[in-house]
């Protein structure tokens, strides 16, 4: 079975988050004949595989995830979303970029690599997950802390989440940013919306707020990360009446932010210009991930070359776009990319992928392996 088959025959299995459904049997049955110890690990509803051929160093692991968010309306689809349809050159299903598409991509590049090099030096392991797209608690998270606390260590890391922008290659993420999510209640006095003296608009005190964040740069970012950015999610504030001034404001925001930060100095300072706006408000901290950065090194060398001689593209090492699994990865010393397909369609009504690149996937991923094990 190719890699297209293997993408095919996992997109069928239904795997909404936290579901696997199967996905991960599937990917073992074709690792443990290649000599790869298998350990499925689950923690509460979220299935988790561990797999390693090898014993020693250096380690270098394959990472992904089985789940998928739901396929939304499905009578938009041109196709059974989970199908796993051909049509035009490309397969139209959902996780057809993000990202079973390069889980089989993995799985076939580690058949052909270990096929041609059997004493390969070190250990190839993959660490799946089926809750990438959901709450993460149960998921990478949870598998990381069981390795450190058995001192199982990772050298390098490669994440198939789909990283290209418009051709295969063209960009891998090297980091990412840190999310900070803001949930907070601003407090004013109700009153009639004919006497604005005898009340205290909570929706005018945030438009203060909103202008002293977003009106003014947090950071001008650094050599890899761009600006901080700032986004206000969600803000409810009624009085039930349309003659009255609410009294209470709830609102969330999200700062996407660099290494010119940690989480604790960014709360810090966006509490500092409430307390400057004299605002009565009460605020509490939800932390996504921390940035992080893969420095130049082996690893990047490596996957620049593999894309280079298989794409002729030299790839853009970004730390763009949104938070992945390598959040979890990277704080524990290990070196994280993510080289995967174009990420046009993920999440959307009709994830596409051409059937083409997931051959060259393969060849990069497997030229990976070798340049760094062999």
């Amino acid at each position: 079975m190719n890699a297209l088959d293997l993408a095919r025959d996992l997109i069928r299995q239904p795997s909404v988050t936290p579901v696997d459904h199967r996905c991960q049997e599937i990917i073992a049955a074709r690792l443990q004949p290649l000599g790869f110890r298998i350990e499925h690990l689950r923690f509460e509803d979220v299935d988790n595989l561990w797999a390693r051929r090898g014993t020693g160093g250096p380690v270098l692991c394959f990472a992904g995830h089985t789940d998928v968010v739901p396929p939304g309306p499905v009578e938009q689809w041109t196709v059974d979303p989970f199908a796993a349809e051909i049509r035009d050159g490309r397969l139209i299903a959902r996780g057809a970029a993000d990202m079973k598409s390069s889980l089989a991509a993995m799985v076939c590049a580690c058949e052909d690599f270990v096929q041609t090099h059997p004493d390969h030096r070190g250990s190839i392991a993959f660490l799946i997950t089926s809750d990438e797209e959901g709450a993460a608690d149960n998921g990478t998270v949870r598998v990381m802390e069981t390795l450190v606390e058995r001192r199982e260590l990772i050298d390098w890391c490669v994440i198939g989440e789909p990283s290209s922008e418009r051709a295969l290659g063209d960009t891998v993420r090297i980091g990412r940013r840190g999310s900070l999510t803001g949930l907070m209640t601003i407090r004013g006095v109700q009153g009639h919306v004919a006497y604005p003296l005898q009340a205290d608009n909570p929706m005018h005190t945030l438009a203060k707020f909103i202008d002293a964040v977003a009106g003014t740069p947090m950071d001008q970012g650094n050599a890899h990360f761009p600006p901080t950015t700032f986004q206000m999610v969600n803000v409810h504030c009624d009085a039930g009446a349309p003659n009255v001034v609410p009294g209470e404001l709830k609102c969330r925001f999200n700062f996407r932010y660099s290494t010119e930060w940690s989480h604790d100095t960014l709360a810090e300072r966006v509490e500092q210009i409430l307390k400057e706006l004299g605002l009565d408000y009460e605020i509490t901290w939800r932390l996504a991930g921390k940035p992080f950065v893969t420095q130049p090194g082996a690893l990047s060398a490596a996957v620049t070359k593999a894309i280079q001689e298989v794409t002729r593209l030299t790839p853009e090492l970004s730390t763009s776009g949104g938070t992945s699994d390598g959040r979890f990865i990277a704080p524990y010393g290990v070196d994280v990319v993510e080289v995967g397909p174009i990420n046009k369609t993920i999440h959307k009504v009709n994830e596409d992928i051409l059937v083409a690149d997931i051959e060259r996937l393969q060849a990069i991923y497997q030229r990976i392996a070798e340049l760094l094990l062999v």
